[in-house]
């Protein structure tokens, strides 16, 4: 069973023509499956900068409170000296 050439080119052409709509419908696929993937990425995106802003605001409440305990904690490491110098003089001058 010999084709004529103008069979083969009928037959060839149809080929081509189902390979692309194949290939269009695969790319189609891809490229939804891509699109779903970036907003999945977005919506990721905008947690971490919602979860960051929420941090930093965060720690800009806690910062000044944490320079006044240091500064809390200073006065009693202060006094506490003092005190124990205090202590230790009039020790010093009591013998007993």
């Amino acid at each position: 069973m010999i084709m004529s050439r103008d069979e083969l080119t009928f037959w060839m052409t149809v080929t081509g023509m189902l390979c692309w709509g194949a290939c269009f419908l695969w790319m189609q696929k891809i490229s939804a499956k891509q699109n779903r993937l970036m907003a999945e990425l977005r919506e990721q995106g905008q947690r971490i900068e919602d979860l960051s802003r929420n941090e930093h605001d965060l720690i800009k409440e806690v910062h000044p409170q944490v320079g006044d305990i240091k500064s809390g904690v200073e006065e009693v490491m202060a006094a506490v000296k003092n005190t124990t110098d205090a202590v230790n003089h009039l020790a010093d001058q009591n013998p007993n």
